[in-house]
């Protein structure tokens, strides 16, 4: 009889995950709790009542972040997966380079029909709270979920790969007088478009490629666009935009009520839009040895396997900053290898050594632990590291150079990049 797996959420991560799974002979079962599969990239006009989003476990709060007008971040040829590709081939009538959500959903409904994996998804099933069978043991886990009915049921499962995205709970920076704020606040969770903030001055706090995408788009109805970030180097006006200004990190909101920044200067604000990412989020998983520590999900074996629970509890696509449906679809393949017994993990104590020495060069390179999923910029390593656990071939050069070309893009504050992507591409990468 196959050993039967729980995969919690249908979105990239745990679309590729029951592909893999399924092929490696396993029985699968998928439990998403919205109403199709698709994850971030199924568009949810709506926006939680409470701007900031923090509370995702309110009555009606929205899983989606998405605005209307995102494009991908990264062209075609490195949103794919490996035999199922999305450059050369259309979804939803947008052969752009960088497509926009719309293109990408079409391209997973399409991979979830083709693969099969459709036919194992539960809609609208919410689970509750996975835990291992009994005290100690780690061989069967029970998953419990809410049906649409409202019912509750309980199913004991082999394996649990955990695959739920990061990309709902907002992180908010804490700034200093915030209390005696009287404008707008509002996290990048809950923006779709940027008429809210016509003929505003607006503070953007964070300058990752949402932030840069996001503060730009509104700088076309806004009257100023400040952003704020602790990374940039380009302090200042921007280029030749009119009304957007870079500044370093917000410092305290003073008592007139202005923003001010760490370098001294301070501006009048009618809102401040947080582009300062999300939090790890599992509230159905309580389990001692596992915990989220300044959103360092730990201790992983190589961002996916807890030494405690491995290999029967798993998690996909934790990784930020790198070719993220290559990574999942890597990790994937590893966990459909060790669970179908065709691949074996360390010892316990060996994966917990690894883990401990991940953590100390972060710290003798002075990166926050805050960054501990944030692969930039070991990509070419750590997907060599997954490829050659699975036998699949390594990087190629040409895909790397298009990542790095891509993040760089990303971060110029340049709007037109995506669609000049193929025409001013010397760097001969284009056509992979």
């Amino acid at each position: 009889m196959p050993r039967t797996v729980a995969v919690v959420g249908a979105g990239p991560a745990g679309l590729v995950a029951a592909r893999e799974l399924l092929r490696a002979g396993l029985d699968v079962a998928v439990f998403e709790k919205s109403a199709r599969t698709g994850g971030t990239w199924a568009y949810d006009p709506r926006a939680d009542a409470d701007p900031l989003g923090r509370d995702p476990a309110a009555p009606g709060a929205v899983h989606g972040s998405l605005y209307a007008s995102l494009r991908t971040n990264l062209p075609r040829e490195l949103m794919g997966f490996s035999d199922f590709p999305l450059a050369g081939r259309v979804f939803a009538g947008d052969a752009r380079a960088f497509p926009g959500h719309r293109e990408v959903l079409a391209f997973l409904d399409a991979f979830a029909e083709e693969s099969g994996v459709a036919a194992r998804v539960r809609l609208r099933a919410e689970v509750l709270r996975v835990r291992p069978l009994g005290q100690g043991q780690r061989e069967r886990w029970v998953v419990a979920w809410r049906g649409e009915d409202g019912e509750v049921a309980e199913e004991v499962f082999d394996a649990v790969v955990v695959c739920n995205g990061h990309w709902t709970v907002p992180q908010v920076a804490e700034i200093r007088g915030i209390d005696n704020w009287r404008g707008k606040q509002m996290h990048s969770h809950n923006y779709r478009v940027p008429e809210p903030f016509r003929d505003q001055n607006v503070v953007v706090v964070g300058m990752g490629a949402s932030g840069t995408d996001i503060a730009l788009e509104v700088s076309h109805v806004a009257k100023e666009v400040h952003i704020a970030t602790r990374y940039s180097d380009r302090l200042g006006k921007v280029g030749l935009r009119k009304n957007v200004w870079i500044h370093t990190e917000v410092d305290c909101i003073q008592d007139d009520g202005k923003i001010r920044f760490t370098d001294g200067s301070a501006v009048a604000a009618d809102s401040i839009l947080y582009c300062t990412g999300y939090h790890y989020h599992f509230p159905f998983l309580d389990l001692d040895g596992l915990a989220i520590d300044d959103n360092r999900v730990g201790p992983l074996y190589n961002h996916v396997f807890p030494p405690k629970y491995a290999p029967n509890l798993s998690f996909i696509g934790l990784p930020l900053k790198t070719i993220v449906f290559q990574s999942v679809e890597l990790e994937s393949k590893w966990v459909a290898a060790v669970l179908s017994g065709r691949s074996t993990l360390p010892g316990e104590e060996d994966m917990m050594a690894a883990v401990r020495e991940h953590y100390r060069q972060m710290e003798e390179a002075g990166r926050p632990k805050r960054h501990t999923h944030v692969i930039m910029p070991n990509w070419e390593e750590h997907l060599n590291w997954l490829a050659d656990q699975v036998g699949e071939p390594r990087l190629e050069a040409a895909r790397l150079e298009m990542l790095e070309k891509a993040f760089w893009c990303a971060w110029s504050m340049d709007e037109g990049y995506r669609d000049r992507w193929e025409q001013e591409d010397d760097s001969g990468t284009s056509s992979l």
